[in-house]
């Protein structure tokens, strides 16, 4: 072939690549691109250093990085540093983290002296590895995204979890409650996604060297009567969550729905949760829950097609805000 039959715009490759912490959701999400999942080998050292390499050239292409950083979150963390890595060294032409879960989230300011500021540490290291943008969901705090030295596509999860709990309570009379005065602007989003409903939040005192645990002090809010719908960015021990809904109980709401985008579920949680006066924990899948945390008030909902869209948007040079009415 001759320099002038070249197409001087080659055209674009949209590659997908998946860490193996949730290979389910990668799938899921590549099913609704209609792509694959570029195959790849990865292992452990006997030391437990990780490697991976790619069976296909990645030359050109516009890659997209999935890794869910569960546990052990570390080394979800290092796999999918080490993934960019080969991806940069591949000459892909533009790297996107995809982390539906932002490992290290909680800690994106010093509450002390001598405390590092690990969110920031985080954004640090995949800009380092070669990450072009992230795209991320439900970040702990907004100003994460200030961490990082290029775009970030923040996903709200709520459009997912806020419709769902829309319809399936469309009777009742709801009050969106935050389990904190620190989650009232989410709160007020959700009140907006539900029609106009109501908002209250649960005044709490936390002892920063105890780490999960939470003292709940009184309920904000008209909830005598309603349905309470307790709205959070994670649950990971429970404890949180547990005690503001039982102070709701408490304060006469009839029944309360918890809803959170990631269920991180350590230690009691499952107990915890199962054992609540709740009517139902919703959550996404924004990290893996398998079977023995699964429990009967738990509902799953899909990110993956939110995701998707995302990628989509990014891929084509789109508006991933147009996806939230703006709002995002």
């Amino acid at each position: 072939m001759t320099v002038s039959a070249m197409s001087a715009t080659p055209k674009k490759s949209l590659k997908l690549f998946s860490g193996r912490s949730h290979p389910e959701l990668a799938e899921e999400v590549a099913k609704h691109l209609d792509v694959t999942v570029t195959p790849q080998a990865a292992y452990e050292f006997a030391n437990g250093e990780i490697f991976v390499r790619y069976d296909e050239s990645v030359r050109g292409c516009d890659a997209f990085v999935i890794q869910s950083h569960s546990d052990p979150i570390n080394e979800g963390v290092m796999e999918q540093l080490v993934m960019v890595d080969a991806l940069k060294r591949g000459s892909a032409k533009r790297i996107t983290v995809v982390m539906p879960f932002y490992a290290y989230a909680r800690q994106d300011k010093k509450h002390k002296g001598r405390e590092p500021i690990s969110a920031r540490l985080m954004a640090d290291l995949f800009k380092t590895a070669g990450a072009d943008r992230i795209l991320t969901v439900d970040l702990h705090t907004d100003q994460i995204q200030g961490f990082f030295d290029g775009p970030v596509d923040h996903l709200l999860a709520q459009t997912v979890l806020s419709d769902y709990v829309r319809d399936a309570y469309s009777e009742e009379e709801i009050t969106v409650v935050s389990p904190d005065s620190g989650r009232v602007r989410v709160a007020e989003k959700w009140a907006d996604n539900l029609g106009g409903s109501p908002l209250a939040f649960i005044h709490k005192t936390r002892d920063p060297t105890k780490p999960n645990e939470v003292v709940a002090n009184r309920v904000v809010g008209d909830v005598e009567g309603r349905l309470c719908v307790l709205v959070d960015d994670m649950i990971d021990t429970g404890g949180t969550i547990v005690k503001a809904t039982e102070q709701l109980l408490e304060s006469g709401a009839k029944d309360v729905i918890i809803a959170a985008t990631h269920g991180v579920l350590s230690g009691p949680a499952v107990e915890r949760l199962s054992n609540s006066g709740a009517k139902q924990v919703v959550m996404t899948n924004t990290l893996p829950i398998p079977e023995e945390k699964r429990f009967e008030k738990l509902t799953v909902l899909s990110i993956a097609p939110l995701i998707a869209k995302a990628v989509h948007q990014v891929f084509e040079d789109g508006s991933v805000t147009g996806l939230f009415n703006g709002q995002a």
